[in-house]
């Protein structure tokens, strides 16, 4: 049976790179832990690591690391929906908001449960997804430092998120800029910038970021090492603290083509006959997962000697060539994943997921 296997070596390997990095350059930081889809075992491994500030996008995992450890803060990371207002204030520390409705049914919440819940304002920088217009921004501050039981801790945006578009130094000045001007004109202090997410840290190592952003809501890089703005891994980081574990469950030479006459498969495709491959056979092994679990577009291979071939909806198809490596019936094929392929697998129920 399949399995996902966190390696909590690695993964404090890749915490400790990135803790470093931020306290040098005096950066407040918390983990995205989105990915992990509420795994109470995973969220242990993340809390255990004394980061003290978590970020996910579901406010379940959120009440799961409240109930872990209550001292931990927890960030809400998307503008929340209505019918979960109640929840929202009650789980998160701290919410990201765009909408200035939402922002009214956070603080009658917030003051029926005597809290003062804390608000990131984000700002539309280019990517598109979510953020206030800049050219309505001081506008919706002004209402906002009216609201009761609701302080501004700060302001923020997302890049690369939706379309690419690449944080770079004037996008994060403006930012800061913006922080300032809100400070001068409404005599608050806004303490953080919350520009920075994994695309961002290459500037940072490039010492290309601005000093106003401080503060970094992180989940890839940490996961994955990967430099989202220039591709490969990060220098100094570890890209396998997941690994994928399939088993073999068919194993069999085979024509390298198929026979008949062919019509769609259930993705909708029409196979291309090479013609030049007739007659040739390869070995053949079929995993134990599919499509149901992962996408295998998302799939990383680390072995020199097969070739995913493709996947119905619960079975992976691999060509072995020789099968110089002898695989046999219950044996495991690795695979490393990329975000989102990682993020189906922690999805699925049908995937074991252990901790080594």
């Amino acid at each position: 049976m399949a399995y996902l296997k966190l390696y909590r070596d690695k993964l404090r390997h890749n915490y400790e790179f990135l803790d470093e990095l931020f306290k040098k350059n005096d950066i407040k930081w918390g983990i995205t832990t989105k990915l992990l889809c509420g795994n109470e075992d995973y969220l242990k491994e993340v809390i255990n690591l004394d980061i003290g500030e978590v970020l996910d996008s579901r406010v379940s995992n959120l009440k799961k690391v409240k109930e872990i450890d209550d001292s931990v803060l927890t960030v809400y990371i998307k503008p929340p929906p209505q019918d979960i207002i109640e929840s929202v204030v009650k789980y998160a520390d701290v919410s990201l908001n765009t909408e200035l409705g939402t922002m009214h049914r956070l603080s009658e919440e917030a003051r029926r449960q005597d809290k003062v819940h804390r608000v990131i304002i984000m700002i539309e920088m280019g990517d598109l997804r979510e953020g206030v217009m800049r050219e309505d921004l001081m506008d919706f501050y002004e209402k906002v430092f009216e609201l009761p039981n609701i302080k501004v801790i700060g302001l923020g945006t997302n890049l690369n998120c939706l379309h690419g578009v690449l944080p770079d130094q004037d996008k994060l000045i403006q930012l800061s800029l913006y922080k300032q001007i809100i400070e001068l004109r409404f005599k608050k202090d806004i303490p953080l910038v919350s520009g920075g997410t994994t695309v961002t840290i290459p500037l940072l190592l490039r010492d290309q970021l601005p000093d106003g952003v401080n503060h970094f809501r992180v989940g890839e890089a940490l996961y994955f090492g990967n430099n989202l703005y220039n591709g490969g891994v990060i220098d100094g980081m570890d890209p396998g603290v997941f690994e994928l574990y399939t088993q073999i469950i068919e194993i069999s030479e085979k024509p390298v083509v198929p026979s008949g006459k062919m019509g769609q498969n259930p993705q909708g495709e029409t196979m291309e006959i090479d013609e030049d491959e007739i007659g040739k056979t390869h070995y053949r092994a079929i995993l134990d997962i599919g499509y149901l679990d992962i996408n295998p577009d998302y799939l990383v291979n680390i072995h020199d000697d097969i070739k995913v071939v493709d996947a119905s909806s619960d079975m992976i198809v691999l060509d072995v060539g020789e099968n110089e490596s002898q695989y046999e019936v219950g044996d495991f094929i690795r695979f490393r994943m990329k975000y989102m392929g990682a993020l189906s697998i922690m999805n699925s129920n049908y995937i074991e997921k252990h901790v080594e």
